[in-house]
Protein backbone atom coordinates (compact mmCIF):
# COMPACT_ATOMS: atom_id res chain seq x y z
CA UNK A 1 0.00 0.00 0.00
CA UNK A 2 1.44 3.41 -0.99
CA UNK A 3 1.92 6.20 1.56
CA UNK A 4 -1.02 8.29 0.34
CA UNK A 5 -3.27 5.21 0.27
CA UNK A 6 -2.26 4.42 3.86
CA UNK A 7 -3.07 7.95 4.99
CA UNK A 8 -6.42 7.86 3.21
CA UNK A 9 -7.26 4.50 4.81
CA UNK A 10 -6.31 5.69 8.30
CA UNK A 11 -8.16 9.00 7.86
CA UNK A 12 -11.33 7.21 6.78
CA UNK A 13 -11.08 4.75 9.66
CA UNK A 14 -10.66 7.44 12.29
CA UNK A 15 -13.41 9.56 10.74
CA UNK A 16 -15.70 6.61 11.34
CA UNK A 17 -14.53 6.40 14.96
CA UNK A 18 -15.16 10.15 15.44
CA UNK A 19 -18.70 9.72 14.17
CA UNK A 20 -19.44 7.14 16.82
CA UNK A 21 -17.45 4.01 16.03
CA UNK A 22 -15.21 2.19 18.45
CA UNK A 23 -11.57 2.39 19.33
CA UNK A 24 -8.75 1.42 16.99
CA UNK A 25 -5.77 0.44 19.10
CA UNK A 26 -7.59 -1.52 21.77
CA UNK A 27 -10.87 -3.38 22.20
CA UNK A 28 -13.57 -1.42 20.46
CA UNK A 29 -16.78 -0.34 22.11
CA UNK A 30 -20.18 -1.33 20.89
CA UNK A 31 -23.62 0.12 21.33
CA UNK A 32 -24.38 -2.27 24.18
CA UNK A 33 -21.13 -1.62 26.03
CA UNK A 34 -21.00 2.18 26.07
CA UNK A 35 -18.47 4.29 27.90
CA UNK A 36 -17.64 1.68 30.57
CA UNK A 37 -15.50 -0.20 28.05
CA UNK A 38 -13.47 2.91 27.23
CA UNK A 39 -12.96 3.48 30.97
CA UNK A 40 -11.70 -0.08 31.39
CA UNK A 41 -9.30 0.42 28.48
CA UNK A 42 -8.16 3.70 30.03
CA UNK A 43 -7.44 2.11 33.41
CA UNK A 44 -5.60 -0.72 31.72
CA UNK A 45 -3.18 1.62 29.96
CA UNK A 46 -2.42 3.95 32.86
CA UNK A 47 -5.17 6.53 33.26
CA UNK A 48 -6.74 7.07 36.68
CA UNK A 49 -10.45 7.37 37.42
CA UNK A 50 -9.77 11.02 38.22
CA UNK A 51 -8.21 11.50 34.77
CA UNK A 52 -11.19 10.01 32.99
CA UNK A 53 -13.76 11.86 35.08
CA UNK A 54 -12.09 15.23 34.60
CA UNK A 55 -12.62 15.47 30.82
CA UNK A 56 -15.83 16.00 28.84
CA UNK A 57 -17.85 12.94 27.85
CA UNK A 58 -16.74 11.78 24.43
CA UNK A 59 -13.12 12.93 24.79
CA UNK A 60 -11.89 9.48 25.80
CA UNK A 61 -12.46 7.16 22.85
CA UNK A 62 -10.29 4.33 24.19
CA UNK A 63 -7.81 4.86 21.36
CA UNK A 64 -4.51 4.91 23.19
CA UNK A 65 -1.92 2.40 24.28
CA UNK A 66 -0.51 4.32 27.26
CA UNK A 67 -0.68 7.56 29.22
CA UNK A 68 1.97 9.99 27.94
CA UNK A 69 0.68 12.81 30.16
CA UNK A 70 1.55 10.80 33.29
CA UNK A 71 5.15 10.68 32.05
CA UNK A 72 5.40 14.27 31.01
CA UNK A 73 6.12 16.10 34.29
CA UNK A 74 4.33 19.12 32.88
CA UNK A 75 5.01 22.49 34.44
CA UNK A 76 2.93 25.63 34.64
CA UNK A 77 3.47 27.92 31.68
CA UNK A 78 4.74 25.25 29.27
CA UNK A 79 3.56 24.73 25.69
CA UNK A 80 2.43 21.18 24.93
CA UNK A 81 2.05 19.78 21.42
CA UNK A 82 0.01 16.58 21.00
CA UNK A 83 0.63 14.62 17.79
CA UNK A 84 -2.59 12.94 16.70
CA UNK A 85 -4.82 14.52 19.32
CA UNK A 86 -8.05 12.73 18.38
CA UNK A 87 -11.03 13.91 20.42
CA UNK A 88 -8.72 15.81 22.77
CA UNK A 89 -8.36 13.48 25.77
CA UNK A 90 -4.65 13.99 26.46
CA UNK A 91 -4.86 17.69 25.60
CA UNK A 92 -7.56 18.20 28.22
CA UNK A 93 -5.51 16.33 30.82
CA UNK A 94 -2.52 18.55 30.01
CA UNK A 95 -4.53 21.78 30.20
CA UNK A 96 -4.73 22.26 34.00
CA UNK A 97 -1.15 21.12 34.43
CA UNK A 98 0.24 23.96 32.32
CA UNK A 99 -2.27 26.47 33.64
CA UNK A 100 -3.45 29.80 32.25
CA UNK A 101 0.08 30.84 31.31
CA UNK A 102 0.60 27.63 29.34
CA UNK A 103 -0.84 26.40 26.07
CA UNK A 104 -1.83 23.05 24.58
CA UNK A 105 -1.92 22.48 20.81
CA UNK A 106 -3.49 19.35 19.37
CA UNK A 107 -2.80 18.33 15.76
CA UNK A 108 -4.92 15.81 13.88
CA UNK A 109 -5.37 15.05 10.18
CA UNK A 110 -9.02 13.94 10.43
CA UNK A 111 -11.54 16.81 10.14
CA UNK A 112 -14.23 14.79 11.93
CA UNK A 113 -11.91 14.24 14.91
CA UNK A 114 -10.99 17.93 14.94
CA UNK A 115 -14.66 18.93 15.01
CA UNK A 116 -15.31 16.57 17.92
CA UNK A 117 -12.25 17.84 19.83
CA UNK A 118 -13.31 21.46 19.40
CA UNK A 119 -16.82 20.65 20.60
CA UNK A 120 -15.33 18.94 23.65
CA UNK A 121 -13.08 21.94 24.34
CA UNK A 122 -16.08 24.24 24.22
CA UNK A 123 -18.08 21.95 26.52
CA UNK A 124 -15.24 21.83 29.01
CA UNK A 125 -14.39 25.53 28.82
CA UNK A 126 -10.73 24.93 28.00
CA UNK A 127 -9.30 28.38 27.23
CA UNK A 128 -5.68 27.31 26.79
CA UNK A 129 -6.31 24.44 24.32
CA UNK A 130 -6.50 24.72 20.52
CA UNK A 131 -6.75 22.14 17.76
CA UNK A 132 -5.16 22.40 14.32
CA UNK A 133 -5.77 20.38 11.18
CA UNK A 134 -2.56 18.88 9.86
CA UNK A 135 -0.41 15.83 9.35
CA UNK A 136 2.22 14.84 11.88
CA UNK A 137 4.72 14.53 9.00
CA UNK A 138 4.18 18.26 8.29
CA UNK A 139 3.24 19.90 11.57
CA UNK A 140 1.30 23.20 11.34
CA UNK A 141 3.50 24.87 13.96
CA UNK A 142 6.54 27.14 13.81
CA UNK A 143 10.08 26.09 14.71
CA UNK A 144 10.88 25.91 18.44
CA UNK A 145 7.22 26.15 19.47
CA UNK A 146 6.78 23.48 22.15
CA UNK A 147 8.41 22.70 25.47
CA UNK A 148 7.11 19.16 25.27
CA UNK A 149 5.61 16.93 22.59
CA UNK A 150 3.34 14.04 23.54
CA UNK A 151 1.76 11.35 21.36
CA UNK A 152 -0.37 8.33 22.11
CA UNK A 153 -0.57 5.37 19.72
CA UNK A 154 -0.43 7.55 16.59
CA UNK A 155 3.11 7.63 15.18
CA UNK A 156 2.84 3.89 14.40
CA UNK A 157 0.13 4.82 11.88
CA UNK A 158 2.46 7.03 9.87
CA UNK A 159 4.11 5.56 6.77
CA UNK A 160 7.05 7.97 7.26
CA UNK A 161 8.09 7.79 10.90
CA UNK A 162 11.52 9.33 10.31
CA UNK A 163 9.81 12.44 8.95
CA UNK A 164 7.53 12.55 12.01
CA UNK A 165 10.47 12.63 14.40
CA UNK A 166 12.29 15.20 12.28
CA UNK A 167 9.22 17.42 12.48
CA UNK A 168 8.94 16.84 16.22
CA UNK A 169 12.58 17.87 16.61
CA UNK A 170 11.96 21.03 14.58
CA UNK A 171 8.88 21.98 16.60
CA UNK A 172 10.57 21.52 19.99
CA UNK A 173 12.52 24.27 21.68
CA UNK A 174 16.13 23.47 22.61
CA UNK A 175 16.02 21.35 25.75
CA UNK A 176 12.46 20.29 24.98
CA UNK A 177 11.12 16.82 25.79
CA UNK A 178 9.44 14.10 23.77
CA UNK A 179 7.10 11.73 25.64
CA UNK A 180 5.45 8.99 23.58
CA UNK A 181 3.31 5.90 24.10
CA UNK A 182 3.20 3.72 21.01
CA UNK A 183 3.02 0.28 19.43
CA UNK A 184 6.17 -1.45 18.15
CA UNK A 185 7.04 -4.96 17.00
CA UNK A 186 9.58 -7.50 18.20
CA UNK A 187 9.53 -9.23 14.82
CA UNK A 188 8.08 -8.48 11.40
CA UNK A 189 4.38 -9.10 10.89
CA UNK A 190 3.23 -11.80 8.46
CA UNK A 191 2.76 -10.39 4.97
CA UNK A 192 -0.96 -11.11 5.05
CA UNK A 193 -1.38 -8.83 8.07
CA UNK A 194 0.82 -6.12 6.54
CA UNK A 195 -1.57 -6.00 3.57
CA UNK A 196 -4.73 -5.89 5.69
CA UNK A 197 -6.71 -2.64 5.71
CA UNK A 198 -8.19 -3.53 9.10
CA UNK A 199 -4.69 -3.93 10.51
CA UNK A 200 -3.72 -0.43 9.40
CA UNK A 201 -6.71 1.12 11.09
CA UNK A 202 -6.04 -1.07 14.14
CA UNK A 203 -2.50 0.26 14.62
CA UNK A 204 -0.83 -3.01 13.64
CA UNK A 205 0.20 -3.06 9.98
CA UNK A 206 1.95 0.31 10.20
CA UNK A 207 3.94 -0.54 13.33
CA UNK A 208 7.72 -0.72 13.00
CA UNK A 209 10.30 -2.99 14.57
CA UNK A 210 11.32 -1.60 17.94
CA UNK A 211 14.99 -1.16 17.01
CA UNK A 212 14.14 0.63 13.77
CA UNK A 213 11.59 2.86 15.50
CA UNK A 214 13.98 4.01 18.23
CA UNK A 215 16.76 4.44 15.67
CA UNK A 216 14.52 6.92 13.83
CA UNK A 217 14.17 8.92 17.06
CA UNK A 218 17.94 9.12 17.52
CA UNK A 219 18.55 9.80 13.82
CA UNK A 220 16.29 12.87 14.03
CA UNK A 221 18.73 14.35 16.56
CA UNK A 222 17.17 13.45 19.90
CA UNK A 223 19.38 12.48 22.80
CA UNK A 224 18.76 10.52 26.02
CA UNK A 225 16.29 8.15 24.33
CA UNK A 226 14.96 5.97 27.14
CA UNK A 227 12.26 3.30 27.33
CA UNK A 228 10.28 3.99 30.50
CA UNK A 229 8.01 0.97 30.23
CA UNK A 230 7.41 -1.91 27.85
CA UNK A 231 4.61 -4.44 27.97
CA UNK A 232 2.75 -6.95 25.87
CA UNK A 233 -0.14 -5.32 24.05
CA UNK A 234 -2.83 -6.89 21.99
CA UNK A 235 -2.57 -10.57 22.81
CA UNK A 236 -5.11 -10.37 25.62
CA UNK A 237 -7.54 -8.57 23.32
CA UNK A 238 -7.27 -10.82 20.29
CA UNK A 239 -10.30 -13.00 21.03
CA UNK A 240 -12.71 -10.05 21.37
CA UNK A 241 -11.09 -7.24 19.41
CA UNK A 242 -13.23 -6.26 16.40
CA UNK A 243 -10.05 -5.23 14.58
CA UNK A 244 -8.77 -8.78 14.94
CA UNK A 245 -12.14 -10.12 13.82
CA UNK A 246 -12.05 -7.83 10.79
CA UNK A 247 -8.64 -9.23 9.91
CA UNK A 248 -9.99 -12.75 10.23
CA UNK A 249 -12.76 -11.82 7.83
CA UNK A 250 -10.08 -10.65 5.41
CA UNK A 251 -9.53 -13.61 3.09
CA UNK A 252 -5.78 -12.90 3.09
CA UNK A 253 -5.36 -13.24 6.88
CA UNK A 254 -5.55 -16.53 8.76
CA UNK A 255 -5.69 -17.45 12.46
CA UNK A 256 -2.08 -18.62 12.59
CA UNK A 257 -0.92 -15.23 11.37
CA UNK A 258 -3.10 -13.51 13.95
CA UNK A 259 -1.50 -15.56 16.74
CA UNK A 260 1.94 -14.40 15.56
CA UNK A 261 0.72 -10.81 15.84
CA UNK A 262 -0.21 -11.31 19.50
CA UNK A 263 3.32 -12.51 20.31
CA UNK A 264 5.07 -9.71 18.43
CA UNK A 265 3.20 -6.55 19.44
CA UNK A 266 4.55 -4.42 22.31
CA UNK A 267 3.40 -1.20 23.89
CA UNK A 268 6.26 1.10 24.85
CA UNK A 269 6.47 4.40 26.69
CA UNK A 270 9.66 6.30 25.98
CA UNK A 271 11.18 9.71 26.47
CA UNK A 272 13.81 11.70 24.59
CA UNK A 273 15.21 15.22 24.63
CA UNK A 274 16.25 17.85 22.11
CA UNK A 275 19.76 18.98 23.11
CA UNK A 276 19.80 22.44 24.70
Amino acid sequence: MRKEEIKKTVRQGYAQVAKGGGSCCGPQTSGCCGIDVTREIGKGIGYSEEDMSSVPDGANLGLGCGNPVALASLKEGEVVLDLGSGAGFDCFLASPRVGDRGRVIGVDMTPEMLERARENAQKGGYQNVEFRLGEIENLPVADNTADIIISNCVINLSPDKERVFQEAYRALRPGGRLMVSDIVLLEALPETVQRSVAAYIGCLAGAALKEKYLAAVAHAGFSDVRIIEESSFGAEYMSNDPTAKAMLDDENVNKDDLRKVGKSVRSIKFSARKPA
